[in-house]
């Protein structure tokens, strides 16, 4: 194998290496929106409960 052939497996190795790679973190990246997703609606069920409380009474 020639070393211009060997460099070609080199490069081809590291692109599929880098592709799977970013396809790994844009599966991450999906999920971590969707846990933001998530978060918001709680939090805006938490805010909503909150807001139908009684108001304190002051003594």
């Amino acid at each position: 194998m020639t070393r211009s052939t060997e460099n070609q497996i080199d490069i081809a190795a590291t692109v599929m290496s880098l592709a799977a790679e970013a396809t790994d973190l844009e599966a991450r990246v999906n999920e971590l929106r969707q846990k933001l997703v998530d978060l918001n609606e709680r939090m805006r069920a938490i805010s909503n409960a909150l807001c139908q409380l009684p108001p304190v009474q002051q003594p």
